[in-house]
């Protein structure tokens, strides 16, 4: 049994998978339990506090050798892809599914190769641009029936969809800028610059007050705690960790698996999935695989 859980194991890397897609895919169903107490502010302001502590020894460790050159950019990343996306995907769950909120966030890659194209000049091919117009297709679906009837828009789907847009300005900004820095430097510094900003945000919110009067406050507080320290500081840790023994191609499949994990965690609850929702998710998920086709024929050749 030990042998099986060394890191070296041809099993690990696909162990590690299954725990990541289980970690993120749960991760919208704890937003879910969170928001019985706490406001979307409270809840994603909570949560990059939660994070940032639990990260913080880590930025400790390298703030002499990044810091102070970094802090800027450091600050803006994180805002976007930590802070604000936080608070969106709590504001959409005011109103969204669960699941339907884990099937749109797997738009990510769509809007990241977006914005490689259009900001950063990213050349791409005829598979990545069918893959695409797939992604795309598949977005507008589940936008069409985000309300369950053709038609019936929930406007609160767009929060969702603005939250993987910052993913994807997030990720181009990271790989422009940071490509020289140690992932869990990066990861704990942008926190920690991001930290203060979030605690004045939980104070401002009334965060304090509902925490020791709402009825649920404690339960809330503890799927939050869930969401942010294995959610967040556990798994970027095992991500990390995946990326060195395999590569970054292998690592992004967790992409696919999340929504399905999300879906599952959604019927248990006794949400409502429609075949639409289905048909979205498998257009959203051929797209991905489309527009990854490229870079795993290179990672194997």
């Amino acid at each position: 049994m030990k042998r099986l859980l060394r890191t070296d194991s041809k099993i690990f890397p696909f162990l590690s998978l299954g725990i990541l897609a289980l970690i993120w895919g749960s991760s919208f169903i704890l937003i879910k339990r969170g928001l019985e107490a706490y406001s979307p502010v409270q809840l994603g302001a909570l949560r990059v506090v939660i994070s940032g502590l639990v990260l913080l020894p880590f930025a400790i460790k390298s703030h002499k050798q990044y810091l102070k050159q970094y802090w800027k950019k450091f600050l803006f990343f994180a805002t976007i892809s930590n802070l604000l996306p936080a608070i969106l995907f709590a504001k959409a769950e005011m109103e969204l599914s669960s699941s339907l909120t884990g099937i749109l966030n797997s738009t990510t890659p769509i809007f990241t190769f977006l914005i490689g194209i259009f900001i950063y000049k990213a050349k791409f091919r005829f598979n990545q641009a069918l893959g695409l117009t797939l992604g795309i297709a598949g977005s507008v679906v589940l936008i069409l029936f985000s309300g369950g009837d053709l038609g019936d828009v929930n406007f609160y789907a767009f929060f969702v969809v603005l939250a993987t847009l910052f993913y994807g300005i997030s990720s181009n900004f990271l790989k422009k800028n940071f490509s020289s820095i140690n992932p869990i430097a990066l990861t704990s510094l942008a926190f920690m610059t991001v930290m203060p900003v979030a605690f004045v945000i939980l104070i401002f919110s009334g965060f304090f007050s509902t925490a020791f009067t709402h009825p649920n406050a404690l339960p809330s507080f503890f799927y939050i705690l869930i969401l942010a320290v294995v959610g967040t500081a556990m798994a970027l840790m095992l991500f990390n960790k995946v990326i060195q023994e395999t590569s970054p191609v292998f690592a992004s499949t967790t992409t696919y698996l999340i929504p399905i994990v999300a879906v599952i965690w959604g019927v248990l609850d006794g949400e409502t999935i429609s075949v639409w929702h289905i048909a979205g998710m498998a257009l959203i998920i051929s797209g991905i695989w489309f527009i990854n086709k490229v870079a795993v024929s290179k990672a194997e050749g």
